[in-house]
């Protein structure tokens, strides 16, 4: 079992504010997990990975691919009330999940 958090390099965000937004993907993505998938999860050591992406187009592309495959997915939009100036999606949680479900969308994808 497994979760990845894709995460947009075109913003350049901040170390503190990266950190937030995986966080917030993290959280809600497993908010939206079914009891068993999250029971498994922590089970199993509560697994992460971050991976990036170049951009919200790319980043749109894997949320397509995982919802196709009828991950849970979470997409995350940042307010815009400090480091940017208006609301911006940042980043995507994907899972947990069967680590392979989760692999077969995001094998190609270098950490972060």
């Amino acid at each position: 079992m497994k979760q990845a958090i894709l995460v947009r390099q075109d913003l350049k965000m901040p170390k503190g504010k990266l950190a937030t937004q995986v966080a917030h993907a993290a959280v809600e993505a497993t908010l939206k997990s079914s009891k068993k998938n999250m029971e498994e999860w922590q089970f199993s050591g509560s697994k992460k990975v971050v991976l990036k992406v170049a951009s919200l187009e790319e980043l749109k592309k894997y949320m397509g691919q995982a919802k196709a495959q009828k991950l849970t997915t979470a997409l995350i939009k940042d307010a815009g009330k400090t480091v940017f100036n208006k609301p911006t999606i940042t980043c995507l949680g994907i899972g947990p999940d069967v680590d392979e479900r989760v692999d077969s969308v995001i094998s190609k994808l270098k950490l972060l």
